[in-house]
């Protein structure tokens, strides 16, 4: 597997700045819209799961379960950012992700920020 399989965070492509700061350089906000968040809730398939349980006998990384986390985040930005673009906002400050099990069927990913439209400086 490559860098790309393990790699996350936001495409260049996208209009709405996604930063873990509160502060940008070079811009000011001008409006702080509100919170967002982007939840997805993933299962894990018998054959990873049995993969796995093996695979912690021995000893190290489930490369299947980082992809698939990969994965899962990747599907909680972008549903961030849909959120925010639908507020209004061009910018998600202080992003952070909230990673919980769900009942014992699968992995909640939550990603949260502040929704805010930021100029440039």
């Amino acid at each position: 597997m490559s860098i790309e399989d393990y790699g996350g965070g936001q495409t260049a492509q996208s209009d709405v700045l996604v930063v873990t700061t509160n502060d940008i350089p070079g811009y000011r906000v001008t409006q702080v819209i509100g919170e967002v968040f982007g939840l997805t809730v993933r299962s894990r398939h018998l054959g990873s799961q049995i993969g796995a349980g093996l695979k912690s006998m021995i000893g190290g990384e489930l490369k299947g379960l980082t992809k698939t986390l990969v994965q899962t985040r990747n599907q909680a930005m972008e549903r961030l950012v849909e959120q925010a673009k639908a507020r209004g906002a061009n910018a998600v400050l202080m992003m952070r992700f909230d990673v919980t099990e769900a009942a014992d069927v699968g992995t909640e990913v939550c990603a949260y920020g502040t929704a805010a439209v930021i100029e440039k400086a």
